[in-house]
C-alpha cells in the first residue's frame, strides 16, 4: 500500500470535519484500485487507525485510545485506492435525525444555508456536498443516512441490513444498523457499493418494477410529493400508484420504535451507568425511554416484526417491485428550532423511515427534485438484496439530471 499524503489544507467553512487527515498519523491507501482518486471522508463512529472515536460525545472521547486498526468498510475504501480526508461530525452516539446533538459541533448544510443538513451522518454529508470528499462513509440505524442525503441534495444508499460489516463502528441498535454512503455522482456511489456490498445469495429478480407508493407519500407534505413524483418520472417514466401496505405504516413504526431505543439502551447501558456522562437533552430523552420499556412492550414489537417480515415478499411483490416515494416528508427545516417545534417534525421522518429498517431492506436516495430552491430527495426501497438494483436506477436518475434542468418550486 502507498502512503497518503498527511493531510488536507482546504479550508472547512461547513464544519464538516471534527479530524481531518494530517491531525493524526498518516493513513495510507493502495495507489491504484477501483476507488482511486476519490477522497473518503468517515463519520465519527467508524474506526481510523491512529483517530480517536469521538462519537460526538467528550465523556466517550475522553476515555478511548486512538483506534488500533481500520472499521472494515474503512480498510475496504482504503485498499480500494481511496484518500482519507477526515473524520467528520455525528450527533452524539448516532442518536439524532436534523444533526444538532453532537457536542462538538453542528456542520452547516452546503446546499441549504441556515437549514439542519440532517443526521446523524451530518458531517459526512457536509462533507460531500462542499466538495471536500468525493464520497463518505455514514451509517443508518433509523434514517441517518436517506435524512442528510435528501436535505444536502446528495445520492446515498442504506444498504440492506447485513451486506456491508458493521465492525470497528459503535453500534447503536444491532439489529437495524447498516453502514451507507453518499456521494454527489451516481456513479461514485455505485462503484462504492462494488467494493462495500458482501454477496448477496437470496432471490434477486432480473429486473426490477418500480411504482408508486401512494401510501408512504401520504406521510410527506403535498408541496413534497408533487415536485418529487416529477422527478422520478423525468427519470423512469410514468409510474402505476400501489400502496405499500394495505394498512397505514403506523404499524411499522409501532414496532421499530421500542425496538430500536431498547437496543440503543442495551448498547451503552454499562458505560452510561459507570460514567454518568453528559447529554444533550434530545439523547437523554432517548436513552430514558429505551430503559424504560416494558418487557411486555418489546415482547409485543418483537412479535410484530416478525409478522411484517414474514410478509415481505407480498410486500415487494416477491422482489419485483420497487416502491419510489419522497426521501423525506418536507424540505430540511430551520436549523435551531426549539425541541417543542422539532420532535413532531423527527416523529414525522421516523414513521417515514421506519419501514425499510424493520424490513432490513435498502433504500436509495437520489437528488433532483425541489421545493422552494431547498433540496428534496427521492427514495427507491427495493426488497433486501436488492442494493444493485437501486444502484441501477441511480444511473437513470443521473441521466435524467444532466439533460434537464432540476425541477423547482412546489
Amino acid at each position: 500500500m502507498a502512503t497518503s499524503d498527511r493531510g488536507d489544507d482546504s479550508p472547512d467553512p461547513f464544519g464538516a470535519f471534527v479530524a481531518r487527515a494530517g491531525d493524526g498519523p498518516p493513513v495510507p491507501h493502495a495507489a491504484t484500485g477501483p476507488l482511486a482518486g476519490l477522497g473518503v471522508a468517515v463519520k465519527d463512529l467508524l474506526d481510523v487507525a491512529g483517530f480517536v472515536t469521538r462519537a460526538g460525545n467528550p465523556d466517550w472521547a475522553s476515555c478511548r485510545a486512538p483506534a488500533a486498526r481500520h472499521a472494515e468498510a474503512v480498510r475496504r475504501c482504503l485498499d480500494a485506492g481511496a484518500r482519507f480526508v477526515g473524520k467528520t461530525h455525528t450527533d452524539e452516539l448516532s442518536r439524532g435525525i436534523f444533526g444538532e446533538t453532537s457536542q462538538d459541533g453542528r456542520p452547516r448544510n452546503p446546499a441549504a444555508p441556515g437549514r439542519v443538513p440532517g443526521g446523524s451522518s451530518s458531517g459526512s454529508a457536509a462533507a460531500v456536498a462542499s466538495g471536500l470528499a468525493e464520497f463518505a462513509l455514514g451509517t443508518d440505524t433509523g434514517g441517518s443516512v436517506r435524512a442528510p442525503a435528501s436535505f444536502c441534495g446528495l445520492f446515498g444508499l442504506r444498504p440492506t441490513h447485513g451486506r456491508v460489516s458493521f465492525a470497528g463502528a459503535i453500534p447503536q441498535a444491532p439489529s437495524f444498523d447498516t453502514i451507507g454512503w453518499l456521494a454527489r455522482d451516481a456513479a461514485v456511489l455505485a462503484r462504492v457499493g462494488q467494493v462495500l456490498l458482501d454477496p448477496w445469495h437470496g432471490a434477486r429478480p432480473a429486473a426490477a418494477r418500480v411504482v408508486w407508493a401512494e401510501d408512504l407519500s401520504a406521510l410527506c407534505d403535498p408541496e413534497v410529493v408533487a415536485p418529487a413524483r416529477r422527478a422520478a418520472e423525468a427519470a423512469l417514466g410514468p409510474l402505476d400508484a400501489a400502496r405499500f401496505d394495505r394498512a397505514v405504516p403506523e404499524r411499522f413504526l409501532r414496532a421499530q420504535a421500542p425496538l430500536q431505543s431498547a437496543e440503543a439502551w442495551q448498547s451503552f447501558a454499562a458505560w452510561i451507568e459507570a460514567a454518568n456522562p453528559r447529554f444533550t437533552f434530545e439523547v437523554a430523552a432517548s436513552f430514558a425511554a429505551g430503559r424504560d420499556i416494558a418487557p411486555e412492550h418489546l415482547a409485543e414489537a418483537a412479535a410484530l416484526r416478525a409478522e411484517l417480515r414474514a410478509e415481505t415478499g407480498r410486500f415487494f411483490d416477491g422482489g419485483a417491485a420497487v416502491f419510489a416515494f419522497p426521501a423525506m416528508p418536507f424540505p430540511p427545516p430551520q436549523a435551531g428550532l426549539p425541541l417543542s417545534a422539532s420532535w413532531p417534525l423527527r416523529m414525522r421522518i421516523v414513521r417515514l423511515t421506519a419501514v425499510a429498517g424493520l424490513l432490513g431492506a435498502p433504500v436509495l436516495v437520489v437528488p433532483g427534485a425541489g421545493v422552494g430552491g431547498l433540496p428534496v430527495g427521492v427514495a427507491l426501497m427495493a426488497a433486501p438484496g436488492g442494493d444493485e438494483a437501486l444502484l441501477a436506477l441511480a444511473q437513470r436518475f443521473a441521466a435524467s439530471t444532466a439533460t434537464s434542468p432540476p425541477p423547482g418550486g412546489p
